[in-house]
């Protein structure tokens, strides 16, 4: 390789406040942060980085949404053309076997688990919106700007970030559509790039904030969108399901939610402690979709849109501490999804508007780059901690008794945190992480997942398709992996290779050489940014960084 020759300096732009992630957590931040100076009399500069071509273009959830946050941070929404259109009319929750399903009366369900009030929504057509919003109040929004590096400044406080450089070759040299990055400096930082950023992975080793929270857990979630038969669809209908086809030692479930235009979002969301390196996400989502129970509901219809992400799943022990010199980490790069309701976009939102506050606070005692040490006690104050307490114990729950004891436990868990506040189990803690709870392959049993029907259940790399997936194919590769050779003595050799199954777009694949001898191979245009790769590797050996900005899937209504 040729000596890399010496970089011009990157230009500098200055804020108030520079947020990272045009999610629902930056999004109400930055609206937040602008009312509160509108109420001040005050004008503040505010940007969002965002790294998907477009807002919205990387947004996958399920979704139903709690409106909690918009009717504060919005209280006229519904008076607006929105795209939240679909209230919730009916709630479904069965439990399926091979052949059959029972559906569980909803009165032994917790209220917390009741979705009357919500609405189904496309989460990226709503983030869509809030960033008109945003706009409309001065907030500067920078779509396919991915933030790449940390600025500290000579004490090691937060004072910004970096945008990656443009047009450098799979070689690591510059070519000719070079671009230097740029540096977005600010009085304070706010991380919002969802699950597991590369970012944020970074501030909570750097600054030890995780020292006193529970290991991080996690799940992957995979969803289609679908347009089917009329005489099928049920408006505002939401079901859940868990069981079959996992067995009873492995969670996760499933939603199918209809909305608007004879569309319904079906999604698998499989827990991420799995122990078995044979189990693929994707085909255990799409042999869930040929049970009888589902099938009917898709024959007829046309699979219009794919992605799949993961979710954060720790919960409320699992958060770590989210203040640092400088920044705040806030929604899912701070985890605060509720894992038996499926939902974390309202407490993404109430976090960003809650760190809004915060900042504006600091900015009126003329403070900048300060640590925010406030905020650590304030969320878990709020309406999230509320939220994120009553159900701490579900996942560890069904974690160690498997998916019937396990659950039946955290339901009454739930009971009992609603009811009376309290919890017999007090707290409990998660155990190992995610990486760490694979087994070897010698004591597993191969899964023989059925070929994919064309009709009902697909491969693959159709399904990438769909996702609108694309990076420039001449930039160094994302996905770094630290050591080859442990790659492969332990990763291949001993768990048979689970990259080329936990991943979702076929990214990772073991090919033989002429030689014979297996080799790692990373198709990295294929990836649609779920992080799962991060999380998973038995050894934490891949590590998920951003591509040039724009790269990745572009979601037009996930």
């Amino acid at each position: 390789m040729a000596e890399m020759p010496e970089l011009p300096e990157r230009e500098s732009m200055d804020f108030d406040v520079v947020i990272v992630g045009a999610g629902p957590a930056g999004l109400a931040a930055a609206i937040r942060l602008k009312q509160i100076a509108l109420e001040k009399g005050e004008d503040i500069s505010v940007v969002v980085l965002e790294k998907g071509s477009e807002v919205g273009a990387h947004i996958l959830s399920g979704a139903v949404i709690d409106p909690i946050a918009l009717d504060k941070l919005l209280p006229d929404w519904r008076s607006e053309d929105t795209p939240i259109k679909t209230a919730v009319t009916d709630d479904h929750f069965l439990v399926l076997g091979p052949a059959g399903g029972i559906r569980l009366p909803n009165f032994l369900m917790p209220k917390l688990m009741n979705n009357h009030g919500n609405y189904i929504v496309s989460l990226g057509n709503v983030c869509r919106w809030l960033a008109g919003k945003a706009e409309e109040l001065g907030v500067e929004i920078y779509p396919g700007f991915a933030a790449a590096e940390v600025l500290y400044d000579d004490e090691g406080k937060v004072v910004g970030v970096a945008t990656g450089d443009m047009g450098i070759s799979r070689n690591g040299e510059p070519n000719h559509n070079f671009t230097r990055g740029m540096e977005l400096r600010g009085k304070y930082v706010l991380i919002g790039e969802g699950v597991r950023g590369s970012l944020a992975k970074q501030l909570i080793s750097k600054f030890a904030l995780d020292r006193d929270s529970d290991v991080p857990k996690f799940g992957i979630g995979i969803k289609e969108l679908w347009q089917i038969d009329p005489a099928k669809h049920k408006l505002g209908l939401v079901q859940h399901s868990f069981g079959w086809p996992l067995d009873m030692k492995t969670g996760g479930g499933s939603f199918l939610y209809h909305l608007e235009d004879n569309q319904v979002a079906v999604g698998f969301v499989l827990h991420l402690n799995y122990q078995n390196p044979y189990i693929s996400p994707f085909e255990e989502f799409q042999r869930f979709k040929t049970h009888p129970a589902i099938r009917e509901t898709f024959e007829g219809g046309k699979r219009l849109a794919y992605g799949a992400r993961a979710i954060t799943e720790g919960g409320y022990q699992s958060v770590p501490k989210l203040s640092f010199p400088g920044g705040l980490l806030i929604g899912c790069s701070a985890g605060f999804v509720n894992v038996p309701r499926i939902k974390g976009s309202h407490n993404a939102m109430l976090s960003g508007m809650l760190a809004a506050e915060e900042v504006m606070a600091a900015l009126g005692r003329g403070e900048a780059n300060s640590e925010l040490t406030h905020f650590d006690t304030a969320w878990r104050e709020s309406e999230i901690g509320a939220d994120l307490k009553k159900v701490r114990n579900v996942k560890p729950l069904w974690s160690r008794f498997g998916t019937i004891l396990g659950v039946g436990l955290g339901g009454l868990d739930m009971w009992t945190n609603e009811l009376f506040g309290f919890s017999f189990f007090g707290t409990l803690k998660h155990g190992k992480t995610d990486a760490q709870s694979l087994k070897p392959a010698k004591d597993c049993k191969k899964i023989d997942y059925p070929k994919p029907d064309g009709v009902i259940s697909f491969d693959k790399l159709s399904s990438v398709f769909l996702s609108n997936t694309n990076h420039e194919e001449d930039q160094p590769i994302h996905l770094r992996v630290k050591d080859a050779a442990l790659q492969k003595a332990s990763e291949h050799d001993v768990y048979a290779g689970p990259s080329n199954r936990y991943c979702p777009a076929g990214v990772y694949e073991w090919v033989e050489d002429g030689d014979g001898a297996p080799r790692f191979q990373i198709n990295a245009q294929n990836c649609v940014h779920c992080k799962t790769c991060d999380i998973k590797d038995p050894n934490g050996n891949i590590t998920w960084t951003v591509p040039e900005g724009s790269g990745g899937p572009n979601y037009p209504n996930m």
